[in-house]
């Protein structure tokens, strides 16, 4: 998982909704707006440039201004809002600050120099609340459990020692599962803002495991923002997550083997279906086919099979990866990359991508890599 960083870019994972903190006594105007202010203190101001602010939309960029320094190096800006959004502050084009705008005055100090200078912004309960969620999960591997983990793990490893390799790795993820669990709360508990949706978006908490603190949440936003544009992008986002979710059937997909008869997806129903979507040029998905082949060789007999879909763009690449990986399952293609009509009906952005389905098509697990498809199938085939 890819975790949004709080330096010089402190949101712009997507762009969405609000915080119900302190407004600070702002008034709305006659139109619904509203006033906010921005201040602080550039280090090293750079002379022959400028200072800009500019918001950032879905569309890319909106609203823009420049800011005037004052002589002792300070500045301060009166913007005028609608709804909260995302703001990029440029000093000099050499340092950039991304801030979320709703209704609490911000102060920000930059060095003004170089693009990883020293900055801070106050007074943004939305970036507090990304920072607080950061914290907890990256301080994870900070703890003296997970030091002497990694510890145990480097020594088993060294030694070859696979079988315990395993067992730290279960470990170590028990306790990110721990921190994963304590965002995904804070989550449920807090009012819909920008600085919980930048978490959602930023998958700092995975999608499939904490679905329902995505779901909790574009609920919240329903109710209490509808108007709001960023909030209707995440509840559009949120309802497209449904049709994937665990307990949901998976959709169909009919496309033609390397034989050119079209396989359906249901046609393998009564069995559990990896669906698996890969290409020969992926190179995660060729390292993850060894375990597949692994676990398909393991479990065939028990009732469990692979749907290969590929996403390649010629039929002599995808059938020489079949043929070099030894995947001996049912294959399907329309060959058209990523314009492939089953990886627009998956919303498909990025392979190795993996759907586990039980004999009645519903799925039962998502991205099961390594030791855990195994683990997975041993469970529903325990005792068979």
């Amino acid at each position: 998982m890819n975790y949004m960083k709080l330096s010089a870019s402190v949101v712009l994972v997507s762009v969405l909704m609000l915080l119900g903190c302190s407004s600070n006594g702002q008034q709305a105007k006659k139109d619904g707006s509203w006033e906010v202010t921005i201040r602080g203190k550039v280090g090293f101001p750079q002379q022959g440039g400028t200072i800009s602010i500019m918001e950032i939309t879905k569309a890319g960029a909106g609203w823009q201004d420049t800011i005037n320094l004052k002589s002792d190096y300070t500045f301060k800006k009166k913007i005028n809002i609608k709804e909260p959004g995302y703001y990029k502050l440029n000093f000099y084009n050499r340092q950039a600050v991304d801030v979320i705008l709703y209704k609490n005055d911000l102060e920000i100090n930059v060095d003004g120099r170089e693009a990883s200078g020293f900055f801070e912004v106050k007074g943004s309960p939305e970036i507090e609340f990304i920072k607080e969620a950061q914290t907890t999960i990256n301080g994870v591997q900070n703890t003296p459990e997970a030091q002497k983990l990694i510890a145990d793990f480097n020594k088993a490893q060294s030694a070859n020692d696979q079988k315990t390799v395993l067992a730290i790795q279960k470990d170590y993820q028990k306790l990110l599962t721990d921190a994963y669990n304590k965002v995904a709360e804070q989550i449920k508990q807090s009012p819909p803002s920008l600085g919980v949706i930048n978490v959602l978006q930023s998958q700092m908490i995975d999608k499939d495991d904490y679905y329902d603190a995505y779901l909790v949440t574009a609920e919240k936003l329903r109710k209490e923002w509808p108007d709001v544009s960023h909030a209707k992008d995440f509840i559009d986002m949120v309802d497209k997550m449904k049709t994937l979710a665990i307990g949901q059937v998976a959709p169909e997909i009919s496309l033609p083997d390397p034989d050119g008869k079209v396989v359906p997806l249901s046609s393998l129903r009564g069995q559990y279906v990896l669906v698996d979507f890969w290409a020969k040029w992926c190179g995660p998905c060729r390292r993850e086919n060894p375990n597949i082949v692994r676990a398909y060789n393991e479990f065939k007999d028990k009732g469990f099979t692979v749907y290969g879909v590929s996403l390649d763009r010629t039929k002599a690449d995808w059938l020489q990866g079949i043929q070099e990986d030894g995947l001996t399952w049912t294959h399907v293609s329309d060959l058209k990359y990523w314009q492939s009509e089953a990886a627009k009906t998956y919303n498909i952005t990025a392979i190795p991508f993996s759907l586990l389905l039980d004999p009645n098509g519903v799925i039962i697990a998502k991205n099961l890599r390594g030791q855990a498809l195994d683990d997975k199938l041993e469970e529903v085939f325990k005792g068979k």
